[in-house]
């Protein structure tokens, strides 16, 4: 009462009322079947007609609708024939047959009824004369059986898997320590075909490609790159006749579903590397993204993210799905500890932070390096690849080989203006060897757009090294680095650049030094092992095939070739993604198959790897698709014979020694 006469004095103002809660993103509706009250009463369902939906059936009549996540709180919505529920440009909503900008619902929740609105507009929709159009509606979601079902890939994964933590606290579990799950929005975002999720599922993420068959460009890159056939049927979902095989790399090949099925068999840590190129990207004809090296890893960021995010969407909302992005060893622990998996941030480019140099002159500061170690540390970056495919501003590469190395040398020569320069090995440590004859070069240089008579190297016969070892930049690069407890990788290095990095680790005792995929010398590789680095090898056949090194002969010659005991843990990096051929099938499967089902490393059952049609199968079609990682860990343990307990064991403690590791060097 003398609120109200003070109020009424005007000597105090009137309390406000309390702000009405504004509606909540339904994040929780992935799978639901039901159907859908406009308003009140009992005869205002949503039902299909012939020329749309109507808003005025009784619920014996109404629609079945599935709820199906695109990210957090959107949603295709699928009626009891299949279609798609779009908003038409008429503002009505119609039945489609495929997903698109207009089929995709944001859908919130004030207590008990629900808002739907076009992602593309904004637009709400509801009941207008007695049809579904953008009108601000409120539903009531009953729930229902016999809803469409949808496609989708089961991970083939099934029985009691070990815990993923140990009794003792420890990680149970193995590493994939290189791998480019976003390299779909890479390169500029159209030299690959396919990603590994799509908010319309799996028929738009593993769909064809025409620009990736005889009459498009990446049909004859692949033939190039990977020598596959530019007349192979470009077609993915559901048949996938000619792809995924281990060499068709610019398809995509770790769909998130692959890698459920590899979380699922014991895989703990998953290295995802944001991957860049400028010159490759601006040779490639076809792009809709930035060719900047540092704009295409901020790009790849936040797609690593939204992945995250689409499989929470997928599982039941926020910080619920198994992909778990970790920017801390104590957060890779936790989620262990939740028994998921944890993905960590790595860069593997060429022209890091812009550093490029051209004939010898750096173009960049050290001020451009601090800045740029501060924003990979808040995208969750925890470690770098100083050195990639072309001599830079911090030190030397470590050359491809062969018909490779010579179109590798010709970006190099893009990018700094000079072709690598050799010299002699001051010790057995060398580089790889480079094409002797100028006029195979010149060969490959005839359909490069170089301009006619350039002049190309010619190379020493034998054991070469780049003349380029660290840089001043590159010690800087290297400390700071250190400072913040980084990993710094030494694949991709030269001889002398590597050579360098691991003095600075061996004087320092710093032991955040890493080699993931075989891209070292042997005693570069023993040199991190012994400084108590992590060391992997390249995820290849068991066996050497094909001039691919086998993995189990770069585990025993890695192991015999570090101080004894140096390596009691190991890991492998798949580079799946990363324009390298994956494991082919063993030469001898046919004679020792693999015999499905099998038990993965971690005591799980796994099942032949699905997707629409087609079956993989480990002695066949080798690792075709990340779908077949696990089967791959089953496969080397095997084929190791009497050291299978002992490699089942090293592989199954990778997880725990890398985040020892990573631990130790944020401890340095």
């Amino acid at each position: 009462m003398l609120i109200g006469v003070l109020v009424a004095a005007g000597l105090v103002a009137a309390p406000l009322a309390p702000a009405a809660a504004a509606p909540s993103p339904a994040t929780d509706l992935d799978g639901v079947c039901a159907t859908l009250r406009v308003g009140g009463g009992s005869s205002n369902h949503v039902t299909r007609g012939s020329l749309g939906y109507g808003t005025s059936g009784s619920a014996a009549q109404a629609t079945k609708i599935r709820f199906e996540a695109t990210a957090l709180g959107r949603y295709r919505l699928i009626d009891h024939r299949g279609s798609v529920l779009y908003l038409s440009v008429l503002n009505t909503v119609m039945p489609g047959s495929s997903y698109g900008d207009r089929a995709d619902w944001t859908v919130t929740r004030d207590g008990g009824s629900y808002q739907i609105a076009a992602t593309l507009n904004g637009k709400r929709i509801g009941s207008f004369l007695g049809a579904l159009v953008a009108a601000n509606g409120s539903f009531t979601l009953v729930p229902a059986t016999g809803c469409a079902t949808v496609a989708d890939v089961a991970p083939g994964v099934s029985g009691t898997a070990q815990p993923a933590v140990n009794p003792d606290g420890t990680l149970n579990g193995f590493i994939d320590a290189h791998t480019h799950v976003t390299a779909a929005v890479g390169f500029g975002g159209r030299m690959r075909c396919g990603t590994p999720f799509h908010p319309g599922g799996v028929e738009e993420a593993l769909k064809g490609c025409l620009s990736h068959s005889a009459i498009g460009v990446s049909g004859y890159l692949g033939a190039l790159i990977a020598g596959t056939d530019p007349f192979m049927d470009h077609r993915g979902w559901p048949t996938f006749k000619d792809w995924p095989t281990p060499r068709t790399l610019l398809h995509e090949q770790a769909y998130f579903r692959g890698i459920e099925r590899a979380w699922m068999s014991g895989e703990r840590i998953l290295n995802a590397l944001l991957v860049a190129n400028r010159v490759i990207c601006e040779i490639y004809p076809a792009k809709v993204t930035s060719c900047d090296e540092m704009e295409q890893i901020r790009l790849q960021a936040q797609y690593l993210k939204d992945m995250q995010d689409y499989i929470d969407a997928q599982s039941g909302g926020p910080g619920e799905g198994w992909f778990r992005i970790a920017k801390t060893p104590a957060e890779v622990r936790q989620i262990a500890a939740e028994g998921k998996l944890a993905v960590i941030v790595g860069v593997e480019n060429s022209e890091l932070f812009g550093c490029r140099e051209i004939r010898g002159v750096p173009q960049c500061t050290t001020a451009q390096i601090d800045a740029g170690l501060d924003e990979l540390e808040s995208y969750g970056v925890s470690g770098i690849h100083p050195v990639h495919k072309f001599d830079n501003a911090f030190g030397g590469t470590r050359f491809d080989a062969g018909t490779q190395g010579a179109a590798v040398n010709i970006g190099n020569k893009a990018s700094t203006g000079h072709w690598w320069q050799v010299e002699p090995c001051e010790t057995e440590a060398h580089d790889n060897e480079q094409p002797l004859r100028s006029d195979e070069i010149a060969a490959l240089l005839g359909s490069s757009g170089l301009p006619a008579g350039t002049i190309v190297p010619v190379y020493p016969e034998g054991p070469v090294c780049n003349i380029r070892a660290l840089t001043d930049l590159g010690r800087y690069l290297i400390d700071r680095a250190m400072d913040r407890g980084m990993m710094i990788h030494i694949d991709h290095m030269s001889v002398k650049t590597a050579d360098a990095v691991l003095d600075l680790a061996e004087q320092r005792g710093y032991p955040g030094v890493i080699t993931a995929h075989t891209w070292s010398d042997r005693s570069m590789i023993a040199r991190v092992a012994n400084v108590g680095g992590f060391v992997a090898s390249y995820a290849n056949a068991a066996h050497t095939k094909e001039g691919r090194p086998g993995f189990l002969d770069e585990w025993r010659a890695n192991r015999a070739a570090a101080a004894p005991g140096a390596i009691t843990a190991y890991g492998f990096g798949s580079d799946v993604n990363g324009l390298g051929d994956q494991a082919y099938a063993r030469d001898d499967a046919a004679q020792h198959p693999l015999v499905y089902p099998l038990t993965a490393l971690n005591g799980a059952t796994l099942d032949r790897f699905t997707m629409g049609e087609r079956t993989f199968d480990i002695n066949v079609d080798g690792v075709a698709t990340y779908g077949l990682q696990a089967d791959w860990t089953v496969d080397v343990v095997q084929a190791a014979g009497a050291e299978g307990p002992l490699l089942r064991e090293q592989l199954m403690s990778g997880a725990e020694a890398y985040v020892r590791v990573w631990e130790a060097a944020i401890a340095w």
